[in-house]
Formats: structure tokens, C-alpha cells, sequence
């Protein structure tokens, strides 16, 4: 796992990236649910390009809904997906708050640079496939899903 890059960082928090046949798994952990989201947040700009590359000058918010945790996370990286998009931005500082079925968050990024950020993929979106919100034995929590990229 790399190391934590968030809001609700601690010592057992972390991305990763995983294979999957065409398409690109990314999985956060921490100690708490909010950690866990923030952290698969990170891991998905990372599919774009390298974290540090992203300075997070501009805020911007974002809300979600949704009925069970599992589509609140496919929500949060749908909606994180249209913000790059239509912002022509990229995140690499998040802040997230779920309570219940919300989830209310700030991502902090900036203008992309093509020559800069040297952007590798465009990411469709956040997909159902192995979309999961876990905790394990020890408490950390863990969520995940495949991008189409």
C-alpha cells in the first residue's frame, strides 16, 4: 500500500491499485470509513498521474447520497470522475465526512497540466464491478472498486 495522503491519515491508512483484465482496481484503507474513502480517492488520481504532481490549490465540494455504503462509494468516485471532467482538474488533497447515507467532502486540486501532469489515462467512470466496503478484524476499513479507463 502507498502511504496515506488525506485528511484522516494514521498509520494503517494507504491506497493500492490491483489488476484487473482491461480495466484498473483501486483500493483505500484506514482506521476509519472517511480515511477509507479519501484513500481510494488518492488511489484514483494515480491512475491519472503521480499524486505529488497535483498541488491542491482550488477546493471544491461534493455531496452524495445513497442508500448503503458500497453505492455511496460509487457515487463519491462518479461524482469525483465529473468534476475532473467537466473542471478539467485533477485531485490530490480530499476531505470526506459520511454520515449515514451522506457523504459530504472537499477535494483540493488544480487546473490540468498537460506538460506537468503528464496525464497516462482518462478514467469512464467507477463501475459496479467488485465494488466493495469492508472492515476487517482489526477495524480498518477498506473500499474498493474497478475504474473504466
Amino acid at each position: 500500500m502507498k502511504p496515506p495522503t488525506s485528511a484522516h491519515s494514521d498509520a494503517a491508512a494507504g491506497w493500492e491499485h490491483f489488476p484487473h483484465q482491461a480495466d484498473v482496481g483501486v483500493r483505500g484503507c484506514a482506521t476509519s470509513l472517511d480515511g477509507a474513502f479519501e484513500q481510494v480517492a488518492c488511489a484514483m488520481t494515480a491512475v491519472v498521474t503521480e499524486l505529488e504532481r497535483v498541488s491542491p490549490m482550488t477546493t471544491v465540494h461534493i455531496r452524495c447520497s445513497a442508500p448503503d455504503r458500497e453505492l455511496l462509494l460509487f457515487d463519491w468516485l462518479n461524482a469525483l470522475i465529473y468534476a475532473m471532467a467537466t473542471r478539467h482538474m485533477l485531485f490530490s488533497r480530499f476531505e470526506v465526512s459520511i454520515s449515514g447515507e451522506q457523504l459530504h467532502a472537499t477535494a483540493g486540486g488544480e487546473t490540468v497540466d498537460i506538460d506537468r501532469h503528464e496525464p497516462r489515462v482518462e478514467i469512464k467512470g467507477a463501475t459496479l464491478t467488485e465494488l466493495r466496503v469492508t472492515r476487517d478484524a482489526e477495524g480498518r476499513w477498506c473500499a474498493q472498486c474497478i475504474l473504466d479507463v
